[in-house]
């Protein structure tokens, strides 16, 4: 007889447990559960959906998000609401527990005024863009049945950065747009504030967020890369900013306005090499499109498709 119940505190190690049995591909700390589902600002015990067995064992979690505080402004996205990680362990799948945790998080964010359940675009503390099909393959049906329909497929990219250099058209570039008026340098303390306007409104509010956390939790500014053109910031990459992890490149982004002027080019390699001079062996991302812009430009620069992803949701109306 399973039980379906919200978190209740002391679970913690049993989720991680089970979390790494069900989705080995995906393992998580305890650190990281804690960062990233207790201490997010927006966690909920009652949307995060516990299931057990008989014996009281942990088989089965959901995780279910509504936004309390906003990402940036005043924003609380009242639409719309979050499903970050499910998992059922092996060894207790095809009884309908999975089904039932859903009806659970459905209820709370129902209750919650929501009318859109997204797996699992959200911002800051998502573990992956979307379902990997490849990888659970079970879990991709699953949420079909349920009702989720597929919006797009972010990819993730690898790059090896043993034996890296900087092209010399590369370089060539970066002489031709300095001749042009831009300057290209590692941010600095006047760089601050006007980059993480630029990234919020420009981009995304979680950009701007990543920044300003990655320097207060240690994040050195000769990680972060931008393009000036008289004095306005119009581009930057960076690598660091999530969680801490040095390999692991972005946010990185051009103002719209001086695209196909190959400045995102210049920012990824030299972002590129300041990786290289710091002793890494690789670099890695977990989101962009496939066929965008910034897909191109990455395969070009020698990166790999690495995973794919599907961002999925579920509507109703209220």
């Amino acid at each position: 007889m399973y039980e379906i119940r919200s978190y209740r505190p002391g679970d913690e190690k049993a989720i991680v447990a089970a979390w790494r049995e069900s989705m080995p591909r995906d393992p998580i700390t305890p650190e990281r559960f804690r960062k990233k589902v207790l201490l997010d600002a927006n966690f909920d015990p009652e949307g995060a959906i516990v299931a057990t067995d008989g014996s009281g064992h942990v088989v089965g979690f959901m995780l279910a998000l509504v936004r309390r505080l906003p990402l940036y402004g005043d924003d609380l996205e009242p639409d719309n609401a979050w499903i970050t990680v499910f998992f059922v362990h092996p060894d207790h799948r095809r009884r309908g527990i999975a089904s039932r945790m859903m009806q659970a998080a459905k209820a709370f964010v129902t209750q919650k005024g929501r009318k859109h359940l997204f797996f699992a675009s959200y911002a800051p503390n998502y573990f992956l863009p979307g379902i990997d099909e490849s990888a659970y393959p079970e879990g991709y049906r699953f949420l079909l049945k349920e009702g989720f329909v597929k919006l797009y497929s972010p990819v993730a990219m690898d790059r090896s950065l043993v034996g890296f250099e900087v092209p010399g058209d590369v370089r060539a570039l970066i002489r031709a747009r300095e001749a042009e008026g831009y300057a290209f340098s590692r941010a600095e303390d006047r760089h601050l504030y006007p980059l993480m306007t630029f990234a919020n409104t420009v981009f995304n509010p979680d950009w701007g967020r990543s920044i300003r956390e990655g320097i207060l939790q240690g994040l050195p500014l000769d990680q972060i890369w931008v393009a000036e053109y008289e004095g306005r910031i119009v581009g930057f990459s960076m690598h660091g900013g999530y969680e801490g992890i040095p390999e692991r490149f972005g946010p990185f982004g051009v103002d719209p306005m001086f695209q196909g002027k190959g400045l995102g080019k210049i920012l990824l390699y030299l972002c590129l090499e300041g990786m290289c001079a710091k002793g890494l062996h690789g670099a890695w991302f977990l989101w962009t499109g496939e066929e965008s812009a910034a897909g191109h430009l990455y395969r070009q620069a020698e990166f790999v498709i690495t995973r794919k992803f599907h961002v999925m949701r579920h509507s109703w109306t209220r």
